[in-house]
């Protein structure tokens, strides 16, 4: 679900600004000016420059997706997101459960912004490592990475989140099973033929926008 108003295909890119110093961000910002105006934030960006810098990229007239993905106890997490909700930042991720996700949505306070991103399954995992965790296999809960993956994006859907991170070949399971209306961001994007990196679901920016996803996160094949 492309937000109101940004439809044109250069708005489903976001570009993540995982650099260290507010010289570095800048620069970024001022070279791509014209072509994005949606970026993302980290944590290594976050705790250099502090969410000052967050307020600057906002009083630009920059989106901003703020990529925290926030965990805590209820209460931590509404007053967390009440504070983030005064900066005006348009996405905001969470990695909890149903429980976390409507502390999110109560710490909205009745805004329409942030939207509440729920994480589903980082991109540098995969199967192999929710074995490894225990959390799919004979006897468990979850026999594959999709059914463990359709089951946190419709838990995060039920109480109340407004969009997933999605990667890989999630996004159109997520898509088929969720419909239109939830938001799709998807990371791990890399250009076909080009390095993967440490995301081992990474996906193409063509077959991510086929499969259902409405924005893309790319960092390093723009930054590098």
């Amino acid at each position: 679900m492309l937000l109101a108003g940004h439809t044109e295909p250069r708005d489903r890119l976001i570009v993540a600004l995982d650099v260290p110093t507010r010289d570095e961000a800048q620069g970024l910002i001022d070279q791509l000016d014209g072509t994005v105006s949606f970026f993302k934030v980290g944590f290594q960006l976050l705790l250099a420059e502090g969410m000052a810098f967050v307020r600057d990229l906002v009083d630009q007239d920059k989106r901003v997706f703020l990529d925290l993905k926030m965990d805590d106890v209820d209460e931590t997490i509404i007053q967390g997101v009440r504070e983030i909700s005064r900066v005006h930042v348009h996405f905001l991720t969470i990695h909890g459960n149903g429980a976390t996700a409507r502390a999110a949505v109560t710490g909205r306070d009745g805004s329409d912004f942030p939207k509440i991103l729920s994480l589903t399954l980082l991109s540098s995992l995969d199967q192999q490592d929710l074995v490894d965790l225990e959390i799919v296999g004979k006897g468990r809960k979850f026999t594959n990475l999709r059914d463990y993956v359709l089951w946190r994006g419709g838990q995060a859907i039920d109480a109340g989140c407004d969009g997933l991170i999605a990667s890989g070949d999630s996004i159109a399971h997520l898509r088929r099973k969720l419909g239109d209306q939830p938001i799709i961001v998807s990371p791990g994007i890399r250009p076909e033929g080009t390095p993967t990196d440490d995301h081992k679901r990474s996906i193409t920016p063509r077959n991510a926008i086929r499969d259902g996803a409405d924005y893309l996160v790319v960092g390093r094949p723009i930054r590098n």
